[in-house]
């Protein structure tokens, strides 16, 4: 069991790595909320994404930024190219052929930002789309497109332990769909994206959790980002967001519904970029 701390910590200042959604479109389907069909606003797309970066700053935050690349319209969802935990940069590997260039193209990033312990992974995984860390372990998602070898291929670079949970929902296709980190020991998550099995280790964990409804799932509310007291969340999820303030924490609710049409919202737009130990 992790033991959860009061909710009302005092905000981390944290430091996050953005990609400008330059070239963003919907024009292929690997997850159940593309619908090329359907057509994308991405003059609205970068407003919004704007004012998620100036809240970030606001809020105490650093935010670096990496250079779209034409052709890569989902290089958005920054979350997705990597995982950084204490100056090492665990890279991604892509499941779909149409993302499979930004994994490289954020290692070539990292190296020029002077990271120098940096890991191009063998196996299939989606940076922190399917990787969240807390305070003594890393949580890592399996189901519909990180390999459960590179859990193990995670933790032995990283040096932290990981749990591996099952996802059984396609519209939750990445952890981070389903689950995010309330606090260092402290989550939120949404119980159906998860086998039963996983329900279990996360109840053992976490008997503290917060459990999310559907309704706040379904708009990709718990692709959200605390920094331990202040929480970014989607606009649609009110449920959810009534819920954390009766908790004590700062809510601040933004409109990425454009982007959520690419099944990506806060998180997704959002890499943490660990540089040092906490």
């Amino acid at each position: 069991m992790i033991r959860s701390v009061p909710s009302s910590n005092a905000p981390r200042r944290r430091h996050y790595l953005m990609c400008r959604p330059t070239y963003f479109a919907v024009e292929y389907t690997i997850n159940p909320w593309m619908d090329p069909d359907v057509g994308v606003d991405r003059d609205r797309a970068v407003r919004q994404w704007k004012a998620l970066r100036e809240l970030y700053r606001r809020l105490g935050h650093r935010v670096s930024e990496i250079a779209p690349i034409e052709g890569l319209p989902d290089m958005v969802f920054a979350a997705n190219g990597g995982l950084v935990v204490d100056g090492r940069v665990y890279g991604a590997r892509f499941a779909s052929a149409e993302r499979t260039p930004e994994g490289p193209a954020h290692l070539s990033w990292f190296g020029e930002a002077g990271y120098t312990r940096t890991r191009e992974p063998k196996h299939v995984n989606e940076g922190e789309g399917d990787f969240v860390v807390l305070e003594e372990v890393i949580l890592a998602a399996t189901g519909f497109r990180t390999e459960a070898a590179a859990h193990q291929e995670a933790e032995n670079f990283l040096d932290r332990p990981v749990i591996t949970l099952q996802l059984v929902d396609p519209r939750f296709y990445h952890l981070d769909t389903a689950l995010f980190a309330l606090s260092e020991r402290q989550i939120v998550y949404y119980p159906d994206a998860f086998s039963a099995g996983s329900r279990r280790v996360l109840n053992a964990l976490f008997p503290e959790a917060l459990l999310a409804t559907e309704d706040d799932a379904a708009v990709l509310g718990l692709n959200a980002v605390s920094d331990g007291h202040n929480v970014v969340l989607a606009a649609e999820a009110t449920g959810l967001a009534d819920r954390l303030r009766s908790l004590g924490h700062a809510v601040h609710p933004v409109e990425l519904d454009e982007l959520r049409k690419a099944g990506g919202g806060v998180k997704c737009c959002t890499l943490e970029l660990r540089d040092t130990p906490d």
